[in-house]
């Protein structure tokens, strides 16, 4: 029974990891692309110290994969910090429904009838969460906490669109390689590969557009350091290194619904830490877009070789 159970609770305990980015990123005051930058600097260190797996097995898809897992890191700090963690990870659950839209022209997969209920149900709860943003942003009553909240569920959208990028681009690149377990074996390579790509083009692009980067990250407080520290080490670093421990005894199904837990409790901990209190139209979408999402995971036949994001 323990044995059983184990690799459960590392995925709960994962879940769970992930769940507190919300709260880190908003107690940080650092710019966006600083805590995005410096978060996935601290988790490759991390990881590299830590997990002896990541020092090895890097690729072409690897690298494939730190092109858009940087932009999917990114974009979902961001989104934090502009809009409610509710809508963020609610519309960053969203990416089945960009998966679905992209297999077809990338993998020449086929989309089945009850891929296109599921499309609409994700759809359906897009559309109920950007109706909150706007009409907290019409009626300026949006929480200090989510100051620009169309700007933020735009990025939170972008970050659900690169992750689906991510993941069709792994498969991709596995059926002209090495196949999807050449890919799993250097899952942790590529998590690494993401991390470093996302620090590098956050202080590209803060140049670019003429932010602080390095030198506003000096002038950071305790409470800043020790919430980059905890994001770095702990919300991403240990998260990863559970989540890949539990994904090898765990089948793709199960797993995928006790993920779960990080949608649910990311905006819990941010209304306990902040008080942020999301708007009845972005629940009514976050459930509907879980609902989904667990409901197509229990009823549609799995494909061959489906890759399952760890």
């Amino acid at each position: 029974m323990r044995s059983d159970w184990r690799p459960r609770l590392d995925l709960m305990a994962a879940a769970a990891l992930f769940s507190t980015g919300g709260a880190f990123i908003k107690a940080c005051r650092l710019a966006p692309l600083q805590i995005a930058g410096f978060r996935s600097l601290i988790a490759a260190a991390f990881l590299l110290a830590v997990w002896p797996a990541s020092r090895r097995g890097f690729t072409r898809g690897s690298l494939l994969f730190g092109l858009f897992y940087a932009g999917t890191l990114a974009c979902f700090v961001s989104a934090n910090k502009f809009t409610t963690s509710a809508s963020t990870i609610f519309l960053q659950s969203t990416a089945p429904l960009w998966v679905l839209l992209l297999s077809p022209l990338v993998l020449k997969e086929s989309v089945r009838r009850v891929d296109l209920l599921f499309m609409g149900a994700l759809a359906a709860g897009l559309a109920f969460c950007f109706k909150d943003a706007l009409d907290a942003q019409h009626a300026a009553r949006q929480p200090a906490t989510a100051p620009r909240p169309l700007l933020g569920n735009a990025l939170a959208v972008a970050s659900g669109v690169l992750w689906a990028s991510t993941l069709v681009g792994l498969r991709w690149f596995g059926r002209r390689s090495h196949g999807a377990g050449g890919l799993d074996r250097g899952a942790a390579a590529s998590v690494v590969a993401g991390n470093l790509t996302c620090f590098a083009a956050c202080g590209l692009v803060s140049l670019a557009l003429g932010e602080p980067y390095f030198s506003g990250a000096s002038a950071a407080s305790a409470t800043d350091l020790g919430s980059l520290l905890f994001l770095g080490c702990l919300q991403v670093g240990l998260g990863y290194v559970v989540l890949t421990r539990g994904m090898r005894k765990v089948a793709a199904l199960e797993a995928s619904l006790l993920l779960l837990v990080e949608p649910v409790f990311n905006p819990l901990w941010t209304f306990l830490v902040h008080g942020e209190r999301p708007g009845g139209f972005a629940l009514a979408g976050g459930g509907v877009i879980l609902g989904a999402t667990a409901l197509h995971a229990l009823v549609a036949p799995p494909r061959a070789a489906e890759l399952v994001p760890s």
